[in-house]
Order: structure tokens, then sequence, then C-alpha cells
């Protein structure tokens, strides 16, 4: 494909048509202070033509186009997949646990332990790392390409939003799991009182656990709803052993426990709590501590490097402590092959500013690395990526490794913030025919970034659009994309 032609208009603040943006070897700063100082020549102006001609641009970027959204889109962009799923699974639950308590249905009351573990198990295994990247491998190897694009584009929504699954199978088997204890408590005189206290502790440590998990909770305090959805979990996990185990022992004819722990093995029960307790083991085989070089650009961001290449679209999750603390951040990286992979970590809370303050020499990671939805873009011919600040980390390595795929990184003096490591990446390998860079500094404030999708998707012939930025401007560029007409998919703040 030719090279599209640069059309540069920094005082609006947009572009009229698609192009890569320079920063080596003048800045974008540069080039409006020389235009600035040119026309200030002209007029006869001399006080302060460069700060006249940067405000003048801040105001006129600033000047950016409201765009209004029907109600009807707003609300499909809301019930997104991940919404549909957690839906459907609550709701086929709530008929099923309906048509118990109406005693209609007798099998749950009977074997209400295979719906509470089966829900549980089913949860555990959609955030499971090898569950998620088989299913990655199966669809990136089945249908990368030639299907319809309307099947490929919901088979990524369907990738991205395995966390409604996980949802509504937990909070489905929560609810089974307190009917479970009130049938226990009617028939208390028949139950043996270890069986109703392991109950009870299993209902409130799974309590904890969702509460935990709520979106507000998770990203405005990622530390509480670690420790509690982590360490509580394992608490329930016990519990559930103890309640299971105890539940199939004691004999409710005779009143009497029932030794014999062949009866305990031949019940489903123990086969799901089995399952579930191997789910969560796996992830924590693959703990290392591993070595890490630490460049710090700038106060706001550190950029780690680790041995080793990766695949596009995967995600690390680093910590300090081998069990504590775990944060996770996109990957990039040139490819499988390569030396070094690398985390972009914007400077955002303690454990951020400490990788500035205080760079360590190594840090716990899980060698199995998690999908994100970058990891199905070999499922499209063409594609752009979308990304804000620190929102490169999970969008470079999809453009890094695949040719078909275009960039547009919104940010504010990336090269001085970023370093020479993540500078070098892009112009070795997307400069300048692949790459829309906007420094919102030097060009006085944000771009009218929809048009620029708008243009970068007809120009380049994409497929679709992958977002990564914060939760405002993911908004606006997903409802700008839906309105256009554009397939696109954002970031997820409700998993």
């Amino acid at each position: 494909m030719s090279r599209i032609e640069a059309v540069e208009d920094p005082e609006r603040g947009t572009l009229d048509t698609l192009t890569p943006l320079p920063v080596l070897p003048v800045s974008s700063k540069a080039v409006i202070q020389d235009a600035a100082g040119g026309l200030a020549a002209q007029s006869g102006v001399n006080e302060k033509p460069i700060e006249l001609a940067l405000a003048r641009a801040k105001k006129e970027a600033s000047k950016k186009p409201k765009r209004r959204i029907s109600r009807w889109l707003r609300f499909q962009l809301w019930f997104t997949t991940y919404r549909k799923f957690f839906t459907i699974v609550v709701a086929l639950n709530g008929v099923g646990l309906l048509l118990a308590i109406l005693s209609i249905w007798e099998y749950p009351r009977r074997y209400t332990g295979a719906f509470i573990l089966g829900n549980l198990i089913f949860a555990l295994l959609m955030r499971n790392e090898v569950f998620g990247r088989c299913l990655y491998w199966f669809f990136n190897t089945c249908f990368g390409k030639w299907p319809p694009l309307w099947f490929r584009l919901a088979c990524t929504s369907v990738l991205q939003h395995l966390g409604g699954i996980h949802s509504g199978c937990a909070t489905a088997g929560f609810a089974w799991l307190i009917f479970r204890v009130i049938l226990i408590f009617i028939d208390h005189k028949d139950n043996h009182d270890a069986v109703l206290i392991t109950g009870v502790i299993t209902n409130i440590a799974v309590a904890i656990s969702i509460a935990s998990a709520f979106p507000w909770v998770r990203n405005t305090h990622h530390n509480i709803f670690e420790r509690h959805h982590r360490f509580i979990g394992w608490v329930g996990l016990i519990s559930t052993w103890i309640f299971v185990v105890l539940g199939d022992s004691y004999d409710l004819d005779t009143h009497s426990w029932n030794p014999d722990g062949g009866h305990v093995i031949r019940q489903q029960d123990f086969w799901y709590v089995f399952g579930m307790t191997i789910l969560i083991l796996i992830p924590w085989f693959t703990v290392r501590e591993v070595k890490v070089d630490i460049e710090v650009p700038s106060p706001k961001v550190a950029i780690l490097r680790f041995e080793r290449g990766m695949q596009q679209g995967l995600i690390s999750r680093i910590s300090r402590s081998s069990i504590m603390e775990y944060h996770a951040f996109g990957i990039v990286s040139e490819g499988p092959h390569a030396k070094y992979h690398y985390l972009i970590c914007g400077v955002q809370g303690d454990f951020t500013r400490s990788l500035v303050n205080d760079p360590p020499t190594h840090l716990w990671t899980r060698q199995l690395k998690f999908a994100g939805v970058s990891h199905s873009s070999t499922m499209y011919k063409r594609g752009i990526r979308v990304c804000t600040g620190t929102g490169l980390g999970a969008a470079l390595s999809t453009c890094l490794q695949n040719p078909d795929w275009y960039l547009i990184w919104i940010g504010s003096d990336q090269e001085k913030t970023f370093g020479p490591t993540i500078s070098g990446l892009i112009y070795r390998h997307l400069w300048p025919d692949r790459v829309c860079l906007w420094d919102s500094k030097a060009r006085g404030g944000r771009p009218d970034v929809v048009k620029l999708i708008k243009d970068a998707y007809h120009s380049w012939g994409a497929e679709v659009v992958f977002i990564t930025s914060n939760w405002q401007g993911n908004k606006e560029l997903m409802e700008g994309c839906k309105a256009a007409g554009i397939p696109a998919f954002g970031t997820l703040w409700d998993f």
C-alpha cells in the first residue's frame, strides 16, 4: 500500500487525513515554534510569538465537537456480551432455583452440592490461564481471517467477555449455597452441628470474596480486592472441602458418621471440589522469581525488561512478593524469538511508584501469561490499534508482530516520557507507514481521536479497531466508533 500523504494542522489540533506524525528528528513542538516565529516576523509582532501560537493551538484543540449518541446505541454499548453472559447464567440458575424452592424439581433439593460446585468450578475455569490460552489458540487457529467478519467479531467478543460467565456462575453458585444451608437448617434435627457451622462459614467466605470483586472495589482499591478475593477465597475453598467431606460422611438416617472414605470419593461433590482445587493451583505452580532491568526515562514511567520474547496480546502479572499484590501489565515484545520483552508501568500507585523510587533487581511473576483481547488480532486481515499514554503497553506488540496492524498513539511528549527503548521499537518496526503519533503537549491538546480512527479505518482498509484508554477516553471512542458503524473493542471496566 502506498504511503498516505501527510497533512498537518497543529493550529486546529486535528488531521484532515491520516498521517504518520513526524517526531524525529524534529519534534512537533519545534515545528510549531518555527511556524510561530515566522508568522510573528511577517506580522511585525515580537511579543512572545511562540507562547501566543501555542496558546492559540491549545484553545482551538479544546474546541472538539461534542458528539450526540442515541440512547439505543448507549444501551447497546452498556449491555455488553459480559452482561449478556451474566444475565443468561443467572437467569437459568434462577429458574432452576425457583423450581427447587417450590419443590417442582426435586433433583436440586437432593443434589444441591452439584449445582453449587458445578457453578463455582465453571467460574474458576473462565479465569484460568491455561483454559483461556487454549480458547484463544482454538479460535485463532480455526477461524483466522477466512470466516465472515461478523462471526470473527462475535468470537472476539466471546473471548473478551468470558468474565461475564465467571461472575454469573460465581453469583449463582453462592445463591445455591445459601439454599443448601437453608435446607440444612430446616432439617437441623437430622444434621450434625459441624455440618451447619462449616456451611455458614463457607457462605460467609464466598460472600466476602464476591463482594470484594465488585467493579468499583477492584478498579479503585486493588489491594483490598486482591487480599479478600484471593485469601478469603482460599479460606472458602478449605471450608468447602470440610463442608463436602462432613456432609457426605454423615448418615442422616442413623445420625452417625460413616468413616468409609470410599463413599466420599464416589460422590460427585468430591470431584467438583477436587477440580476447583486443581484450577486454583495451576497458575501458582508457574510462579518464579526472575531478573528484571528497569529503565526510568521520566518520573512518570518505568520500563521493565525481562528475558525471552513473547507472543503478542499477552498480559503479565508481577509482584515484589511471591503471593501478594500482583499487578497486571500488557507485554511489549518483538516476537516469541526475541531476546527480551518489556512492561510499560505508569506511576499511579504505591507499587508502580516504588519501581521508580526503589528499582528492584528481581520480581515475582507467573510464567504462564494471561491472554488479552489483542491476542485475537490474528483473526483479522487488517486492524487499527488505538491507545493513550501507558496503554501503549497493551497495544504495541500487536503492531510489532503483525504488519497488517496500524498504531495510533495519543500521549504527551512521548519520546521523552517513555524513553529510547520504546521509541526505538516504534521507529525500527512501524515508522513511518504504520504509526500515527500525536504529542498533545506539542500540539496544544488532544486531537479529534474519533476522526483519526475513521480516517485510519477507511484508509488502512481495516476490519476492526482495538482501543486501550482510560474510562472517559474509552467511553468517548467506543461511542464514536459505534455511531460511525466501526467494529471496535475497548478496555473492560466491568470484570
